[in-house]
């Protein structure tokens, strides 16, 4: 619950910023690939030093929804409230299309259970972005990324 109050502080944060299968290497360049994939990166926080997140992406974008699973774990860094880390599981789905690039590729990660729904722009084979629910992009977005490790 805490984590979806400082990532949307966070997203606020990011846009107030801006104010002021074939082959392997066919097949990264598709996007999402092999059996298990990981992105991780650190999310402006308001009340502490960043937001470490980790996304673990299991499946296929060709494979039975069912099939795409998720973990997602967060980690504050010196947040002076010392928040326990947050942890979702669900299931993942591709959508196509953004308000300002049809052709782009979202991943909709639906965590079981209560959790917020999260949005994830792939910029490019070895980064996703983190968008709004409306699959916008937020203004200095590259704060709001994650590479593929």
């Amino acid at each position: 619950m805490q984590f979806r109050s400082l990532l949307a502080g966070s997203a606020m944060l990011a846009l107030l910023a801006g104010c002021a299968a074939g082959p392997t290497e066919q097949r990264e360049e598709a996007g999402v690939s092999g059996s298990q994939v990981n992105y991780k990166g650190t999310l402006p926080c308001r009340n502490c030093d960043g937001i470490d997140l980790d996304v673990n992406l299991v499946g296929e974008e060709t494979s039975a929804p069912e099939a795409r699973t998720f973990t997602l774990d967060a980690t504050y860094r010196n947040h002076p409230q010392t928040p326990p880390d947050e942890n979702y599981a669900g299931n993942w789905e591709v959508l196509t299309g953004t308000p300002s690039d049809p052709d782009a590729t979202v991943y909709e990660l639906t965590p079981d259970g209560d959790g917020q729904i999260y949005y994830f722009m792939r910029i490019d084979a070895r980064t996703l972005e983190l968008i709004d629910p409306e699959r916008r992009r937020f203004e200095n977005g590259e704060m709001l990324q994650l590479r593929r490790q």
